[in-house]
């Protein structure tokens, strides 16, 4: 209830305020009963009409200060009042009877709507004294929130060029140079009306009517069963859902206590992203747009009720008691600092008594350390001699090794340059020993391409020698068949000249592949000759890297139409092979 009380009176400060036109800190008896029948109305108090007069009889005709104003407004209103009010209704009272007076004429970018609702979150974030200000921290955390909420990001090293620029004199802003503040889009800027109005909006929503989360879902009826599109509002102790975020339509509510818990359900007859509130009485069955609003509304309820449990009160009430609990510890210890550096300065001053003593002393003394002081300064210019002398040695020291950190700074970069080079000579290395390998292999496919073109060869040899035998056993059998047997050796003839143009082709498809193998051996020899350049190079530079050479070779063969594409060995089976076809014939 005591903070309920504090709250109230903020507001009724500013109203108060507001009838003291001629700042001299009193009221008109006839305006503060103007000014507690409203408050009565709007705080669902009742009203005794008789109260003021009787409590001020002593005192009928003049005006009313403050302090004697407290009194009664704590006997016959505040004790009274309980939180059964509409405090925007409250606030938008006390706002009416000080805004014409104190608002700022000057354009804002925030309308009078704005102001109000800006004026009431000052009065939940001002220091308990009066007058009222807000000091620095708490319009850092303002201005962050609003500056969260419009979307942007905040500019921590503009508001520390604000707070150097702030008045010295003051520890904090009045609620109309606050709502001057943000009204000017001094912290908004490139944010338009609108962006601004709806930054301030969700701001009073979190702060002042304590809305924790909001947002469409749709809920499943309890008699119909069907699915209904609605406006849900989480507060610390209730969900409020409404047709839509205008909040004019309210459809229910589910309170919350600590026996209520949320839990999810899997996708069904449709509907995706299900959860559930259960309460004592009732089982509320939701469906959010998509599985982070889910998770989140499942985390804020969760959140919500594990408050409620613990009986703490809501997130932004509680982290500003932090706030105003610290900066007390910070003012306490302010304060004992203050306090210890008065010990100090008084013990300094007590100190400077005794040293005056001891001066005093020194002065009588002075006459006969006359001598001493001679002997003195002759010992300092000595020393001052040998101190120069060292100074300039060790300045000479300190030279010769500037010179040595240079030197060994040039040979490291020296030998860093020596280093890449080497890594540069290394990576076109590896190109050329890859140049060598596909050279390899070119060759070794133009060997291939030789050795099935001579078994060709040797293939067709072998047929034209069978028919030549053929063709002579032929002519030795019979002198009768001779013309039959002219006409099989024209055929024969003919057979041997196909043949002999498929020899004369496959001689040429063999110059080809020779040709191209001389091409491909070029090539072998231009990556051999380009890795032992290479080689050389990286000879010189003191062998840090050791060349991949490739393996010996064997001799090759050597045959009429060139090197051979296979060994002395293969050869020796081939004619072997021959040798034991032409015995079978």
């Amino acid at each position: 209830m005591g903070g309920l009380k504090d709250e109230l009176l903020k507001a009724i400060w500013h109203a108060f305020t507001a009838l003291d036109l001629d700042h001299s800190g009193k009221v008109s008896k006839s305006q503060l009963k103007v000014l507690s029948h409203n408050l009565c109305t709007v705080l669902k108090v009742p009203h005794d009409p008789v109260a003021l007069e009787e409590h001020f009889r002593d005192d009928d005709e003049g005006p009313v200060s403050n302090q004697g104003y407290m009194p009664y407004l704590n006997k016959f209103i505040l004790e009274k009042v309980q939180d059964n009010f509409d405090k925007i209704e409250f606030n938008r009272m006390c706002w009416t009877l000080c805004v014409k007076k104190n608002l700022t004429k000057s354009p804002l970018l925030i309308t009078e709507e704005d102001a109000f609702k800006v004026w009431v979150i000052f009065n939940f974030l001002s220091e308990d004294k009066y007058p009222l200000i807000i000091v620095p921290e708490e319009i850092e955390y303002l201005l962050k929130k609003l500056t969260e909420a419009m979307g942007g990001g905040w500019q921590q090293e503009q508001f520390e060029h604000y707070k150097i620029n702030f008045d010295d004199s003051k520890d904090g802003l009045s609620v109309w140079e606050l709502v001057e503040l943000i009204g000017n889009g001094q912290f908004s800027k490139g944010m338009d009306r609108q962006t601004v109005s709806m930054a301030i909006n969700e701001v009073f929503n979190e702060l002042i009517l304590d809305v924790l989360k909001q947002g469409y879902m749709m809920k499943k009826g309890h008699r119909r069963k069907n699915w209904t599109e609605r406006w849900f509002v989480l507060k610390p102790n209730i969900i409020s859902y409404y047709v839509s975020e205008d909040l004019k339509d309210k459809k229910g509510d589910i309170l919350l206590d600590e026996n209520c818990c949320v839990e999810s359900l899997p996708d069904k007859d449709g509907k995706k992203c299900l959860f559930l509130i259960k309460c004592f009485d009732k089982t509320f069955e939701i469906s959010a747009s998509d599985k982070k609003k889910k998770q989140e509304w499942i985390q804020a309820i969760h959140s919500t009720i594990h408050l409620l449990k613990l009986g703490s009160p809501p997130p932004h009430k509680e982290a500003r008691q932090r706030r105003k609990e610290l900066r007390k510890k910070l003012l306490a210890e302010q304060e004992e600092l203050e306090r210890q550096m008065k010990e100090l300065q008084a013990a300094n001053e007590n100190k400077q008594q005794e040293l005056e003593t001891v001066r005093k002393k020194l002065e009588e003394a002075a006459s006969r350390a006359a001598e001493e002081e001679k002997k003195r300064l002759q010992t300092q210019v000595e020393l001052q001699a040998r101190f120069s002398t060292e100074l300039e040695r060790e300045k000479l020291i300190r030279q010769q090794m500037e010179e040595q950190v240079a030197q060994k700074s040039s040979e490291l970069e020296q030998y860093l340059q020596r280093v890449r080079e080497l890594e540069d000579m290394y990576l076109k290395l590896q190109e050329a020993l890859e140049d060598e390998r596909q050279a390899r292999q070119d060759e070794e496919t133009v060997r291939k391409l030789q050795a099935r073109l001579l078994e060709e060869e040797s293939s067709k040899r072998a047929e034209l020698e069978k028919w030549h035998l053929e063709q002579q056993q032929a002519i030795q059998t019979t002198e009768a068949e001779k013309q039959e047997l002219e006409n099989q050796r024209v055929l024969k003839e003919r057979a041997l000249q196909e043949a002999m143009e498929q020899l004369e082709q496959l001689e040429l498809e063999r110059k080809q592949a020779l040709e191209q193998y001389e091409g491909v051996k070029k090539k072998l020899e231009m990556a051999t000759s380009k890795t032992k350049s290479w080689k050389d190079k990286v000879a010189q530079h003191e062998g840090l890297i050791r060349l991949i050479e490739p393996g010996s070779k064997n001799p090759h063969l050597i045959t009429n139409w060139g090197p051979a594409a296979f060994t002395q060995a293969e050869l020796e089976a081939r004619e072997k092979s021959w040798k034991g076809k032409k015995s079978t014939e």
